[in-house]
């Protein structure tokens, strides 16, 4: 039997729950008008931001195109920059240097150029001898001139070295930074569209022809001239490292002059290359002097075929040591010059011949003197 309070028990049990339904149920529908508002500001945010990004991309190439008014001349293009100095790092640089015509055929009349690339702590005691040298082939050359960053040239504006010096980085002897450094030249030097020789020297290079026959010589070469032997004993596959490989076999490796002249496509091929820097930069330390093995072991893989395989200037190695022997004012005299251009028989163009070296080195300051005083006769500028 129930009770009346268990009835009335039992109905305000049952009411309860719905008296709470009728309560929680504005809520629930505030809540999820509260959720419905955050999603739908949230959606708006990511479609303004979506918007303006795509307005962006879709703006971005219009900006990198030129407008009619500033669209660059043919002349522009091909025109060498007026200085050599710019921002670019060396990523940026060697990218933008590596950027070449595909077609061989040139729409404009393109006079071949030497670039002469100097690799020198500072000053150029031989600058007087190298001006009377240039003297007279304007258009037919171009100068670059690498220095230890802190140094400050003082060309007059006169000078063929006025502001020719480019952004440079430390170089250390023996060490990769030496072909950092021979890579900027070359990369600098391929910005003008009309350097198709690329010369490397350093300060105490002097020429032994004159400019007419060094172009002549060059340009009319079928090969570039960089050192490539395969060399035995310790100085040559002595210094080789396994694991240079797979890229580079002990068979491939090779030894030359750090002093080279080769043409455009070598050039272009050495600022691009990615493989055989970070292998040699890795594994190629003293005693692996990578100045001597980096450039000829890298061409004489791909490009054996282009290379005569030795280089045009010349050195005394004689005496041993490190260092080749440095030559001062005493020793130069006609017969001295004479005898290191016409120092041994070599191949030209396949042919035997008797000029072999273009240039010399190493020569002290105080050789300038004389060497002014020789170069009409013995030299020919």
């Amino acid at each position: 039997m129930v009770t009346e309070e268990e009835v009335k028990d039992t109905s305000a049990s049952t009411l309860k729950p719905t008296n709470q339904c009728s309560t929680l149920l504005p809520i629930r529908v505030l809540q999820v008008f509260l959720m419905l508002l955050v999603m739908a500001l949230g959606i708006s945010v990511v479609s303004m931001h979506m918007i303006k990004y795509l307005k962006l991309q879709t703006l971005a190439p219009t900006t990198l195109i030129p407008t009619s008014d500033e669209i660059a001349s043919l002349e522009s293009f091909i025109k060498p920059p007026s200085s050599v100095w710019h921002s670019m790092n060396d990523s940026e640089l060697l990218w933008r240097a590596s950027i070449e015509p595909r077609r061989y055929e040139y729409p404009f009349k393109r006079v071949p150029k030497m670039a002469f690339m100097f690799l020198t702590k500072g000053p150029l005691p031989f600058a007087p001898l190298w001006e009377r040298f240039f003297k007279g082939h304007e258009g037919f050359y171009s100068i670059y001139v690498h220095t230890l960053p802190d140094y400050k040239p003082d060309f007059p504006n006169s000078s063929v070295f006025y502001r020719r010096q480019i952004p440079s980085q430390d170089v250390a002897w023996g060490e990769m930074s030496m072909c950092e450094a021979e890579r900027r030249l070359l990369a600098n030097a391929l910005l003008d569209i009309s350097n198709e020789w690329f010369v490397l020297l350093s300060e105490a290079c002097i020429p032994l022809r004159s400019f007419d026959f060094i172009y002549n010589y060059v340009s009319r070469s079928r090969y570039s001239f960089m050192g490539s032997a395969d060399e035995d004993g310790p100085y040559g596959r002595g210094r080789y490292s396994y694991a240079m490989g797979p890229e580079v076999q002990l068979s491939q490796w090779r030894k030359g002059s750090q002093w080279f002249e080769i043409n455009r496509e070598l050039a272009l091929y050495i600022v691009e290359d990615i493989i055989y820097y970070n292998k040699f930069k890795e594994f190629c330390r003293p005693p692996c002097y990578v100045d001597e093995h980096y450039f000829p072991t890298m061409l004489s893989i791909q490009y054996s075929h282009l290379l005569a395989k030795r280089t045009l200037t010349w050195t005394d190695w004689s005496k041993g040591g490190s260092h080749p022997t440095t030559f001062g004012k005493s020793v130069i005299t006609e017969m001295f010059l004479k005898m290191i251009s016409e120092a041994q028989s070599c191949l030209y163009n396949d042919q035997p011949s008797q000029v072999c070296y273009l240039f010399a080195r190493k020569f002290s300051p105080s050789a300038l003197e004389p060497l002014l005083k020789l170069s009409p006769k013995v030299l020919g500028f």
